[in-house]
This record gives C-alpha cells, structure tokens and sequence, in this order.
C-alpha cells in the first residue's frame, strides 16, 4: 500500500489539475493498493488536518480544467516558522499531520515560495517531491515550469488584439504582463506578438530611449507603437536606489503601476496618446493549452516513478527536453532570471525590437 498526499500552493495556473492527474494516473496504473489524500488550500489544509481521501473519480475529466480541484492559499515561508495567532508551531503541525496519516510521501505543485516550504519538510524528514508550477517561469534547475505556456498563449493574443486597435487610431499601448521579479512571460508574449518595445525587471529601462525608438518608428511611417511591460519593470534611476529606497518610494508612487508611470512618462515627452491595458489574472486562468497537458503529463508521470523507486527529495523538472530529478536543496530559493546577453535579448535586438536600454 502506497498512500500519498497532494497539495498545490501559492498562486493558481492553469495546469495544476493536469499535473495531479499525472502522478495519480502514473501510480495507479502501476500499483495494486493506493491511498491518495488530498489537502485542501495548500500548506493551509496540511497545517490545520484539512484533508480528504480522493478517488479515481476526482482525477476523471480534469486534464482540460483550470485551476485547482483542491484549491490553494499563499502561505509565505518567511512565516512558516512563526507560530499562528493560536501559537501553533506551523512546521510540527504539518509534520503531525503527515505522520498521523501515514503518509509515504507528499507531492507538493507550487513556485518558488512553495518550494522553500517543500525543501524546509524535506530537511524535517519527510519524504517530499516538488512540482514546478507558474507562469513566471523562474524556477532555477528547470527549463520550463508548467503554466508558462498557456500564459504565454493568453498575453499573446491580449496583444495581438491590442495590434488592430492600436493601428486603426495610430495610438501608443502599453500591455502590462504579469511576471513578478523576472521578464520571461513579457519577453516570450511580446516576440510571439510582435511588440516594438520590451521593458523587463532584468534590463532597467531609460524613458528616452523608449521615446527615440516610438519616434524611429513615426519617421518610419509606423503611426503606432506597442509595448509589452513587465509588472516588474524598472528604470535605471530606481534600479540604483537601495531596497529600501525603492520600497519607499513605490508606497508613494501615484499610479496604480509601472505601466501607468510609464505612460505619462511618455505622453510628457512627446505629446501623443497613450493607452494601458492589464490583463491581470486572466493570464493565470481558463484551459491548460495542449503543450501545458503534455509537460504535465510527463512530469507527473515522472513523479510517479520516483514514488514508485522510493527516491525523495526532488524537483521533478524538464532539463534539456527530458524529465529528471532535480535535488530540492540545489534549487530551493534560488530564481531563474532572465539574462540581459542572452541570445534571445539579441536576436530580438536583431529584428528592431528596443528594449529600452
């Protein structure tokens, strides 16, 4: 008998379920006794014994579905060894849960935040496998994290939509995508849209070559411009403040984000008329796109097999297009960026786009 828990923390995406599926679907079409217990919003449901058994019919019909079936919390690991506001020791309440069921292993799908508190069980004991889940893409020793491509799909067509309109009226728009601290969502969304400027947190922006390079543009007989930025976007000037200093100083900033400030930057210097759209959450919902189910597919089938070869202890990621285990105490809390000199930086430089630096 195998018995073994899922959680899936953090921010949702669209291909948690898919995932579950995977290893559930791996190990029970190799094993003749299992147990699957699901805990429910995350780390939250393993703190405080908020479980419930599944079965196979809860994993039927969920390779297509968005979301969770078990829903999901953002439990910050900063706060995972500060007791609640019961005093309950949060890490030796999911350690008692664990062990009061018996648990083989837990099967924890999250991101980075997540994957701190997966690496902080391991080092408790417990025997702990990590999924890589987020549409940030920026979970080290992985190529690819799942939820990424179906962002990518839905930031794209955000942008080609914004294409028509920006044309028809020979207006400036700014897409805001979502990213968190790294760029890879906006710089893969906006060379699939083609956006004429790039702005990412990994290459601090200077206002006036964003300008010179819509003016290129205008003289070039192009009477729009469109720009993919990223949520974590910053100029040059605030790269070089301190944390601190740059915390202040976004607590006093008087638009709503980057996006916005960017805008009124630009509508100062040259006059024209600016627009901002931000998708916000619809990047994280609907369907998983066919290349999100395949991925998670292979990865929950991969974490199948090392349940099954009893081997804990492990990212299970994709490193150059094969599945592998990935020691979690390698990985954890480190941030895959995206890096200013890569080759896609300049292949995109290549064809025109400006990244305003």
């Amino acid at each position: 008998m195998k018995r073994i828990g899922l959680l899936t923390s953090g921010g949702d995406c669209q291909a948690l379920n898919a995932a579950m599926r995977g290893v559930v679907k791996g190990l029970s079409a190799n094993l003749e006794e299992l147990e699957v217990y699901g805990f429910h919003n995350g780390y939250k449901g393993l703190i405080y014994g908020d479980y419930r058994l599944l079965t196979s019919k809860d994993f039927s019909g969920i390779l297509t579905k968005g979301g969770t079936i078990l829903g999901s919390s953002r439990q910050p690991f900063k706060l995972m060894q500060v007791p609640d506001e019961n005093g309950l020791d949060k890490v030796a309440a999911m350690k008692h849960t664990y062990h009061k069921l018996n648990l083989d292993c837990l099967v924890i799908l999250g991101g980075n935040g997540t994957q701190k508190t997966a690496n902080l069980l391991r080092e408790e004991g417990l025997n702990i496998l990590h999924l890589p889940k987020t549409i940030d893409n920026d979970i080290y020793g992985t190529d690819v994290t799942f939820g990424f491509q179906s962002a990518i799909d839905i930031a794209t067509d955000v942008i080609d939509c914004i294409h028509t309109t920006a044309d028809s009226h020979n207006r400036i728009f700014i897409v805001e995508v979502m990213g968190h601290k790294v760029g890879w969502l906006t710089l893969y969304a906006g060379v699939a849209s083609g956006a004429d400027i790039i702005l990412l947190p990994e290459i601090p922006y200077d206002i006036k070559k964003i300008t010179d390079a819509i003016d290129r543009r205008k003289k070039a007989g192009n009477g729009f411009t469109i720009l993919a930025v990223a949520e974590g976007a910053i100029s040059k000037e605030d790269a070089k403040l301190s944390k601190k200093e740059y915390k202040e100083k976004l607590a006093k900033r008087k638009y709503p984000s980057v996006s916005y400030e960017v805008a009124a930057e630009i509508e100062k210097i040259t006059g024209a008329e600016v627009r901002v759209t931000v998708p916000g959450h619809m990047q994280r919902g609907g369907s998983p796109c066919p290349y999100d189910r395949v991925l998670c597919t292979r990865l929950g089938a991969a974490a199948a097999k090392a349940i099954i070869d009893n081997d804990y202890g492990y990212m299970i990621g994709m490193v150059d297009g094969k599945t592998k285990r990935v020691p979690l105490k390698d990985v954890a809390g480190k941030l895959k960026m995206v890096e200013p000199d890569c080759q896609m930086i300049k292949e995109a430089k290549r064809i025109g786009i400006s990244f305003g630096d």
